[in-house]
């Protein structure tokens, strides 16, 4: 009897890595698109180094769910043949919902999907209680998203300091807040009916700075964030580094050397303590600068007055916040710098003196913050908008 053929096995859903491959094929074009555009299909695939067919058929995908259009005014190759017709990001038609919990505030914003600030929000704390401050910022959100009822909203990201573990959506300890194990992602998302991702605010900013900012196409960035949270964030090409459960960057019992100021966690002279933006704002109304109330831009105003006091400390609070970058610099030798702090992204003698701090071989590499104006806002945004550029496909509405 002849030998029966063996069965062709055709699997009835997609591999997964097929669909890996597609979502990372989709990524890179989509961020090709916004760094580039209005740019041909042709010069994606040579960017990318995908095949023409596959960026033709992400872009009509992509196109189709909404994100990227075809520019208005198509371009001819030497004037002969076909016009090409460039693609460019469809920025007029999504927004994103941002929210960023400080300490004696939440921000509420709106972002295009280029990562610019549309309209935002503060609303001081009452309490810090998170179910409360969660449901203000919902209605905080609502209220924003209501002011461009043309615009679709596609999710909201939450930066927060402290402890978060992004991948459970969750803020593991949050020591000023008070916060231990919340889950913001479930109880934003139930407030708000929409996606939620949730990241410390460090990471959040590194990923702003290489979707938007000036670490954008570049390698290895470290991002250094001194607010009332000190923490940092390290990313090496198209990844963050995160550690386990979310718990790398955590920067705020680093020992600062000659350090006085007394920590909650019993020692003296964590760097959190010394450099954080309560200590500047207590150190200014010990000199008299500012009223009790005081949030540090008004140290800064202060300085920009003429108060020698006030330029003083914020000088000195750069210089100490140099030595902090210097050995951040020192263990893992990133190609560029980015710092958030006050001084620094409004008072120029800030930014020189923590370069000096840092030294010369390596000061040229330490920038401020893309985001001088706006910079909790785009924190909040950018942790929905990383989502969106990794994963278009799947963060996308129509998810395919």
């Amino acid at each position: 009897m002849p030998r029966s053929a063996a069965p062709t096995l055709v699997s009835p859903v997609p591999r997964a890595a097929d669909r890996d491959r597609r979502r990372t094929s989709a990524s890179v074009v989509l961020r090709s698109v916004l760094e580039h555009g209005p740019v041909a299909r042709s010069t994606v695939a040579r960017l990318t180094g995908l095949s023409p067919a596959s960026v033709t058929e992400h872009c009509a995908r992509l196109a189709a769910l909404g994100l990227i259009r075809e520019s208005a005014a198509p371009r001819r190759s030497g004037g002969v043949g076909r016009p090409h017709v460039p693609v460019e990001l469809d920025d007029a038609r999504f927004v994103v919902g941002g929210v960023h919990v400080a300490v004696p505030y939440t921000t509420v914003a709106l972002l295009d999907l280029r990562g610019r600030v549309l309209v935002r929000r503060e609303l001081t704390h009452r309490r810090t209680e998170p179910h409360g401050v969660l449901a203000r910022a919902a209605e905080g959100l609502a209220a924003l998203f209501a002011q461009v009822p043309d615009r679709r909203p596609l999710g909201v990201g939450v930066a927060v300091g402290g402890w978060v573990d992004r991948a459970a959506g969750t803020v593991v300890a949050h020591e000023l807040l008070g916060w231990r194990e919340v889950p913001v992602r479930e109880l934003l998302a139930a407030r708000t009916g929409l996606p939620v991702h949730v990241d410390g605010h460090a990471r959040a900013l590194v990923n702003a700075e290489r979707l938007f900012g000036r670490a954008r196409g570049g390698g290895s960035v470290l991002h250094l964030f001194m607010g009332n949270v000190v923490d940092a964030a390290f990313a090496t090409g198209d990844e963050v580094h995160h550690g386990p459960r979310s718990a790398a960057g955590a920067i705020a019992h680093l020992p600062v050397p000659g350090g006085s100021e007394p920590c909650p966690c019993g020692r003296t002279g964590c760097l959190q303590a010394e450099l954080g933006e309560r200590t500047l704002c207590r150190r200014a109304r010990e000199a008299g600068i500012v009223d009790a109330a005081a949030r540090p831009m008004r140290v800064v105003a202060a300085a920009a007055a003429g108060d020698a006091v006030a330029r003083r400390l914020l000088v000195e609070r750069a210089r100490a916040t140099g030595r902090a970058a210097g050995l951040l610099l020192d263990v893992l030798n990133p190609e560029t710098v980015v710092v958030t702090e006050v001084g620094i992204m409004h008072v120029p003698e800030c930014l020189d003196a923590l370069r000096d701090a840092v030294g010369n071989s390596r000061s040229a590499s330490v920038l401020p913050t893309s985001f001088i104006d706006s910079v909790l806002a785009v924190a909040g945004g950018s942790v929905m908008l990383d989502e969106l550029f990794r994963d278009p496909l799947g963060a996308s509405p129509e998810g395919i």
